[in-house]
């Protein structure tokens, strides 16, 4: 059991690793006229979905109640989160070469505030994604919003909005549990 906290470490790199093969995040759209859902798929560095269309299809339907348009190349944050990720694998593999307890500690509690942040920015991203609306939209609803949920479900006029983890985000989640997981291995066999 010499080697739990390394192996611990490890898992915890491979799962943080698997955002540049998963989507992170999913919203799901449910409309009578959509019962099988329209399922947008965002990634560490582009957004997509279930199908080739998606993003067209979401597109469409945003224009109708005047909520701007989702382009990828227009979001900051899916240039510069492969290398936040990459940074933190690297970190990680650091963390668990000198097989330190404050390596693991201090390389969680980052992973930690990192995932704080990202939840706090996706919210801003979709409050002004809900909230931005244009003037000149077909369709006005005087107080309406189109915010999706951060996470959960919720009505939105005809729709129902789904957003969860996918699982490159899951595979974030368990990078954490993994990295504390090391910690605590690692001061056990200290303490022992």
């Amino acid at each position: 059991m010499k080697q739990l906290p390394r192996l611990l470490m490890l898992l915890g790199i491979v799962c943080l690793m698997s955002l540049f093969v998963f989507p992170m995040w999913q919203i799901i759209l449910y409309a009578p006229q959509y019962p099988d859902g329209v399922e947008m798929h965002i990634y560490i560095d582009k957004i997509g979905g279930s199908s080739p269309g998606t993003l067209q299809n979401v597109n469409i339907l945003n224009h109708y109640v005047g909520m701007q348009y989702i382009e990828p190349d227009d979001i900051p944050e899916l240039q510069y989160f492969p290398y936040i990720i990459g940074a933190m694998g690297l970190l990680g593999l650091i963390a668990l070469a000198i097989n330190k307890k404050w390596g693991y500690l201090s390389w969680t509690i980052v992973l930690i505030v990192l995932g704080i942040l990202g939840m706090y920015d996706f919210y801003l991203w979709e409050y002004d994604y809900g909230h931005n609306l244009s003037d000149t939209a077909p369709i006005k609803i005087p107080g309406a919003s189109f915010q999706p949920p951060l996470i959960g479900r919720k009505q939105i006029i005809n729709f129902i909005a789904d957003s969860w983890p996918h699982i490159g985000g899951i595979g974030f989640g368990l990078s954490m549990v993994f990295g504390g997981a090391a910690w605590w291995a690692r001061k056990k066999q200290l303490s022992s």
